[in-house]
């Protein structure tokens, strides 16, 4: 073939609006009908910064439609178990108690309830089928099956808990992220809704054992929680937290959170890999030094104030700290003896190290955002932007922590161990800046405390 009379054809791939079929411009117009009648419906309670909000949300909520479609779905099916609780209520939360789907599913306490038992049924079909040889896929699809079922019941009950509130009075109402009960609901579905989307993007289902470990562990909290403070009573907010900013902050503050929890498991899972051959001790110390962390982490929560103040609560939130730490010991012993087959289910290094990288990009870049909302929000209640309030201080070291993270990756091309031990390390800061500080520390975010 002569090259002067050859000819090239380029093939463009198709733009974002032409990739979308049927069900894509179904998804947009159910959710602008539905922004439109929540707008005429409730424009009267409104400041301008929330209808705001509500319009911004709706492009957003298209785009992450179309984006991963398995959202769309989990937005409709929300929508629809939600407005069939909010009916059957019919304006009186006494129904509760009498409408079946009411009592035992659709509630707000019942939903939480049944996200519970869900996580707790998916964590151990997911360990099911990292363990059991020959049916791992069967039990790997029930884990994650069960996970997406919790993640619908958490946010079906996030939904009807903020109805219910302004049931209760005008004064009471608001978006259920005010207190710890309400963010550690807002803590579960978020970290396994990334986690469901890295498992669809990477194909591959067995890094859920890990990652809903410490989702089942932030569930055991609630729970203790729920026992020994009665948290899932809907109480007024305080002062500081009635206003706008909390709809923005509080979400993108647990963005970070949920990512970097994630993170801090696949480098847990990625340590296992690495070690899954290493005979001796002293190598695999540090592995068991983690789960002296884990087994020691209800014994401060049994010492904790509310606790120790408790009378014959507290004889019971002790035993239930006995318990949990028994589970935890058995957990950590049974992964460090069986890391080889363990190391067998897991993707390669390669993959976990891209998770682990992506997870705290996404998380860093929203705990930016939400730090800068935070400053703007303090200079609105208390008068300045930064105060030096503990919480303040402990928001800082967990940016910094991952901004240097961050920096050495790409910067100095960080990889391998040292990354993982050091998002393990952030892990723990993380975790103090969002309960330590609530539990140790006084300022203007006492709120919060435990």
């Amino acid at each position: 073939m002569n090259p002067a009379t050859t000819t090239t054809t380029l093939t463009l791939n198709p733009g974002f609006l032409a990739r979308r079929n049927a069900l894509d411009w179904v998804f947009a117009l159910l959710v602008l009908v539905g922004g439109a009648f929540a707008f005429t419906r409730y424009q009267a309670s409104m400041d301008i910064y929330e209808k705001a909000i509500l319009l911004g949300t709706l492009p957003c909520a298209i785009w992450l439609g179309w984006f991963w479609r398995p959202l769309a779905v989990l937005t409709a099916g929300v929508a629809v178990l939600s407005l069939w609780a909010i009916t059957s209520y019919q304006g009186d939360l006494a129904r509760a108690d009498s409408v079946f789907w009411l009592k035992y599913f659709l509630s707000s306490q019942s939903a939480i309830l049944w996200m519970s038992m869900l996580f707790f049924m998916s964590t151990a079909f997911y360990w099911g089928g990292m363990l059991v040889r020959g049916a791992a896929g069967s039990f790997e699809r029930l884990g994650s099956g069960l996970a997406w079922a919790a993640v619908v019941m958490a946010l079906v009950g996030t939904m009807v808990r903020w109805y219910e509130s302004h049931q209760l009075g005008p004064d009471i109402g608001h978006i259920p992220v005010s207190n710890l009960y309400e963010v550690f609901v807002l803590f579960c579905w978020m970290t396994a809704l990334f986690y469901l989307y890295f498992e669809r993007q990477y194909d591959t289902r067995a890094l859920g054992a890990f990652v809903m470990l410490v989702v089942s562990a932030a569930v055991g909290f609630l729970l203790w929680y729920t026992l020994v403070r009665e948290a899932h009573e809907i109480q007024p907010l305080v002062p500081a937290l009635k206003s706008w900013w909390m709809k923005l902050h509080v979400p993108a503050n647990f963005v970070g959170y949920g990512t970097f929890a994630l993170a801090a498991m696949v480098a847990f899972a990625y340590l296992i890999k690495v070690q899954a051959s290493e005979t001796r001790w002293w190598k695999l110390a540090p592995l068991g030094l983690l789960g002296i962390v884990l087994c020691f982490e209800p014994l401060v929560f049994r010492q904790s104030p509310s606790a120790a103040a408790g009378g014959e609560g507290a004889a019971g939130s002790s035993a239930y700290w006995v318990v949990y730490f028994g589970i935890s010991a058995l957990i950590v012993t049974g992964i460090l003896a069986l890391r080889r087959r363990i190391a067998e289910r897991l993707p390669a290094l390669e993959v976990l190290d891209d998770v682990m990288y992506k997870a705290i990009a996404v998380g860093f870049a929203f705990f930016t955002i939400a730090t800068v909302l935070g400053a703007l929000w303090a200079a609105e209640a208390w008068g300045g932007y930064w105060s030096w309030d503990p919480k303040e201080t402990w928001a800082l070291i967990v940016w910094l922590n991952y901004a240097a993270w961050l920096h050495m990756r790409l910067m100095k091309g960080l990889r391998g161990v040292v990354s993982a031990w050091w998002a393990l390390v952030g892990l723990a800061i993380t975790t103090f800046a969002f309960l330590g500080v609530n539990m140790f520390l006084s300022g203007l975010h006492s709120y919060g405390n435990l």
